[in-house]
């Protein structure tokens, strides 16, 4: 069993909106960079909302700043936790980042994005009284493991929400 760390935030005083996945799955954690498996369709759904067609194409902090520069910041629910692989279904021992902290730190973000059901799960469980301060929503995950949805499908679902 692995033991596997989320990385720091992506955030500045201008974020209104916090997305935030489960844990990293091993491409991502070898690489240090949030949804760096290629069939992850992260970086393409953001591309498309932020109007940055080949968003997942650029340099992983060009991508970041992107995001930056839309008011969107990145971060996990989960700080830490044990795992084999990187389905989220085999997370087991985990600890929660900070979410309160980061939240009262940059106190423009409104919306928070769970992306996946893992992320939302945790949210809920550590982070009950926040949905009900914070326009929160469940997305469907855009990893490789939802092949319920397609891509458009993805982007059409993150585009409504994130276009309230």
């Amino acid at each position: 069993m692995n033991k596997c760390k989320s990385f720091k935030p992506s955030v500045d005083n201008n974020s209104k909106i916090l997305i935030l996945g489960s844990m990293p799955g091993i491409k991502s954690l070898a690489e240090q960079q949030y949804y760096a498996h290629p069939q992850n369709r992260f970086w393409k759904v953001m591309g498309s909302i932020c109007k940055t067609s080949d968003l997942h194409e650029l340099d992983y902090n060009k991508k970041l700043e992107v995001l930056l520069n839309n008011n969107i910041a990145l971060w996990d629910t989960i700080k830490s936790c044990n795992r084999e692989g990187s389905l989220d279904s085999d997370i087991q021992n985990e600890i929660p980042n900070d979410i309160r902290k980061l939240l009262k730190k940059y106190p423009n973000i409104k919306t928070i994005c769970l992306n996946g059901n893992k992320s939302y799960s945790s949210f809920i469980k550590y982070f009950p009284d926040l949905s009900e301060k914070y326009n929160c929503f469940k997305m469907p995950s855009t990893s490789p493991a939802n092949a319920k949805y397609n891509l458009n499908m993805l982007i059409n679902e993150w585009k409504i929400t994130l276009d309230k």
